[in-house]
């Protein structure tokens, strides 16, 4: 390596660490679970790590808070994903797990993780199915499809004070 490349390394070497020094001290929430854990500005850092690969997961959460009922297709995508895979509700808001028909069997069980423990039932397939949950207690619920878990359908709650 000639003294002018090595010299352009070394300096290229050094303007990349600090930008990437900066770019730590500057950015997230030092993983508290209350920033963005690269996955999009408020999704909490347990929602984000939960859903790191689970289907029509984009790095995103629905804020749907204020509502007193909200929606989410079971089968939905590719018929292994629940939409949105994600959201924000307040407390005492009913959640409303609807199938789509598509993708086989499925149903809603809280995963170990989750603040709260809840289950629809055995894997059905027929459209139009729904199973509903109120949650009350505020923090983080996370669910999946026992059938399809392994295939990344899984979703997630925050449920937060208004």
């Amino acid at each position: 390596m000639s003294e002018f490349s090595r010299r352009r390394f070394v300096q290229g070497t050094g303007a990349a660490i600090a930008t990437g020094m900066l770019a730590g001290c500057t950015g997230g929430d030092g993983g508290n679970g209350g920033g963005d854990g690269g996955g999009g500005e408020d999704v909490p850092q347990k929602i984000d790590d939960y859903l790191s690969g689970a289907n029509e997961y984009d790095g995103s959460i629905e804020d749907h808070t204020g509502e007193d009922e909200v929606t989410v297709m079971v089968g939905a995508g590719n018929g292994l994903a629940f939409d949105p895979a994600a959201i924000r509700i307040s407390s005492s808001t009913t959640v409303v797990w609807e199938w789509t028909g598509e993708g086989g069997s499925h149903n809603v069980a809280s995963a170990e993780e989750s603040e709260s423990d809840f289950k629809s039932g055995d894997p059905v397939m027929e459209a139009g199915n729904t199973f509903q949950q109120s949650f009350d207690n505020t923090g983080i619920q996370l669910y999946f499809c026992e059938p399809h878990k392994s295939q990344g359908m899984k979703g997630a709650i925050e449920v937060v004070e208004e």
